[in-house]
């Protein structure tokens, strides 16, 4: 059973630091395109940063030099390391899977989800 689990979110004050985890099961996440996305409240869903097979790392201009997205291959997991937090970051975070052999922050290409986890930065 595919499943993505993420967690970490939380709120923080500005400038602040966190840290999200998205556990997967029913894959092996290094040999996909993994990325997370984040939604606003009434906004549309945005990409953050994505990772390949490769380890290649893409990252949206507003989180260049502040989000580092990561794979833990023994825990199976995808993190986003968040520092410098703005108050423009607070959103609904999601972690997800891309089913294109290209690892690009194309929303359409990304075809398993998780649930999300909320960031607030105040």
């Amino acid at each position: 059973h595919v499943q993505l689990v993420e967690s970490g979110g939380g709120s923080v004050q500005t400038g602040g630091s966190l840290t999200l985890s998205c556990v997967v099961s029913g894959f092996t996440s290094s040999r996909y395109c993994m990325a997370w996305f984040r939604q606003p409240p009434g906004q549309d869903r945005e990409g953050v940063g994505a990772i390949g097979g490769d380890h290649t790392q893409f990252y949206a201009d507003s989180v260049k030099g502040r989000f580092t997205i990561s794979q833990d291959n023994a825990r199976e997991s995808v993190d986003l390391q968040m520092n410098s937090l703005k108050p423009e970051d607070s959103a609904m975070y999601y972690c997800a899977r891309s089913s294109s052999r290209y690892c690009l922050l194309k929303l359409r290409d990304f075809t398993i989800w998780g649930q999300g986890t909320q960031v607030t930065v105040s």
